[in-house]
């Protein structure tokens, strides 16, 4: 998520889909404010990850940047741009999945404090 918002993207969610999916652990969703952002954005996960020794098992959507979907099997980074959040409304879909507060100070990115959305 750092990552992200480091590149301008806005509106950070975080959730926490351990105990919901088998898939994955996390959903980290952010917006950028249109393609050409999503795609920056999308890039610096992926140039932040990679020099920390991660390599994302799949990416899709990075040719039309209205939906970016970063999958690094135990997080799965979607980067979208307003138009493509609101239509696919990840947040409302999984709105009893709880929400993960990330601690914007620390140094370590897998620092985080979990809380139950309401």
């Amino acid at each position: 998520m750092r990552l992200a918002v480091a590149k301008k993207a806005h509106d950070p969610v975080v959730l926490d889909m351990g105990d919901t999916v088998g898939y994955t652990d996390f959903f980290v969703i952010v917006s950028g404010a249109t393609t050409r952002q999503t795609r920056a954005i999308a890039d610096a996960v992926i140039d932040g990850l990679r020099s920390r020794g991660e390599r994302p098992a799949r990416v899709e959507g990075e040719r039309e940047a209205e939906w970016v979907l970063l999958d690094y099997i135990d997080i799965v980074v979607h980067v979208f741009t307003p138009t493509a959040r609101d239509f696919y409304r990840l947040e409302a879909l999984w709105r009893d999945v709880p929400l993960v507060t990330v601690d914007s100070d620390a140094e370590d990115d897998r620092r985080a404090s979990q809380t139950q959305t309401g």
